[in-house]
C-alpha cells in the first residue's frame, strides 16, 4: 500500500507526495496555504484516481512524459515525475489508481 507524506516548502507552503510501496513518488501536489487544505487535496486524490478521464496525459519540450491528475473542477491536484517513455507514464498512472484510494497518511511537519 501507497503513503501520502505531507511536508512543508521553504516558502511555507503544504504539499504531498504520494509514494508507491517501493518508496518512489509517483505524484507531487501543488503548494496549499494551510494543512486543512492539503489533506482536502490527499482526499480528492484518492477519490479522482479511479477516474481515467481526470488523468492529463502531457509531453515536455523534451519529449519526455509526464501526467496531471486534474480535480472535478479541472484544477490540477498532481502532477508525476518525467518518464522516458509513453509506457513508463502509463505504469505511473496505474500506480497512482492502485495506490491512492487505500494509502495512509503521514505527517513530517513538527508543528
Amino acid at each position: 500500500m501507497g503513503k501520502f507524506i505531507i511536508s512543508k516548502r521553504n516558502n511555507g507552503e503544504f504539499q504531498f507526495n504520494l509514494k508507491a510501496v517501493n518508496g518512489q513518488v509517483i505524484l507531487t501536489s501543488q503548494g496549499y496555504s494551510t494543512k486543512s487544505s492539503c489533506e482536502n487535496g490527499i482526499n480528492s486524490v484518492k477519490t479522482n484516481s479511479q477516474e481515467d478521464a481526470k488523468f492529463e496525459r502531457n509531453t515536455a519540450r523534451d519529449g519526455r512524459c509526464y501526467f496531471n491528475l486534474k480535480a472535478g473542477n479541472g484544477q490540477i491536484i498532481g502532477t508525476s515525475q518525467m518518464y522516458e517513455t509513453d509506457n513508463g507514464m502509463e505504469n505511473g498512472i496505474e500506480s497512482v489508481k492502485n495506490n491512492a484510494p487505500n494509502a495512509s497518511v503521514e505527517d513530517e511537519i513538527n508543528l
